[in-house]
């Protein structure tokens, strides 16, 4: 039997982060960090496993929020498939990895995470136009395993139709709600989300 390739994921330096001045929570400088994360002379795609457990690299990873009348889409992580360190928390955010089929020749760029954003948020969720996602702030938890080798491309995605229904089958218990209804529901969101509602009404303003 042949053995299979492990997927291949879009990280950058570590050191790369710190020299744009690294910062825990949110950033709304977006702009500013992207232009140089997303720089083809800084990423590379390298084996998932590997990349889950080096810190000296930040898997960057688009986080898109779901916006329909000043609601926002909430979810809880089914406890089969995906990350096992999130199961069975709740969620504001869709997203995953940009590999390396959103970009098969080359080194990454911003054209390739582009690529990823979208491809991640059709397998996720099923949702009717085709709306673009807003940068909308960049996220860094190093409090967390999970954090210390991730770096968040956080996104609002306004969308005109609210019907929605999941693409994988970890995204369970769709719910639009209200912000006040986020703030209630935080303790049991995972932290990426905590992190993100705390300033929910900033993310939202654009």
């Amino acid at each position: 039997m042949i053995p299979t390739k492990p997927e291949e994921v879009l990280v950058v330096p570590r050191a790369l982060f710190d020299e744009l001045g690294a910062f825990e929570g949110l950033s709304f400088e977006a702009d500013r960090y992207l232009h140089a994360l997303l720089d083809p002379r800084h990423g590379l795609f390298l084996p998932r496993p590997a990349a889950e457990h080096d810190p000296s690299f930040k898997q960057l990873i688009p986080y898109v929020l779901l916006a329909h009348g000043g609601r926002v889409l909430h979810y809880v992580r089914g406890k089969k498939g995906g990350e096992a360190r999130l199961a069975a928390k709740g969620s504001i955010g869709i997203g995953g990895h940009v590999n390396r089929t959103d970009h098969p020749t080359g080194p990454p760029d911003a054209d390739a995470f582009a690529r990823g954003v979208r491809r991640e948020l059709r397998e996720e969720i099923v949702f009717t136009g085709s709306p673009e996602p807003r940068a909308a702030a960049l996220l860094n938890d190093d409090s967390t395993e999970v954090g210390r080798v991730h770096l968040g491309v956080v996104y609002v995605l306004e969308l005109t139709d609210p019907a929605v229904t999941a693409g994988e089958s970890e995204i369970t218990q769709l719910e639009w709600c209200e912000p006040a209804e986020l703030h209630a529901r935080r303790d049991a969101m995972e932290s990426w989300s905590q992190i993100c509602v705390d300033q929910l009404e900033r993310l939202l303003a654009g």
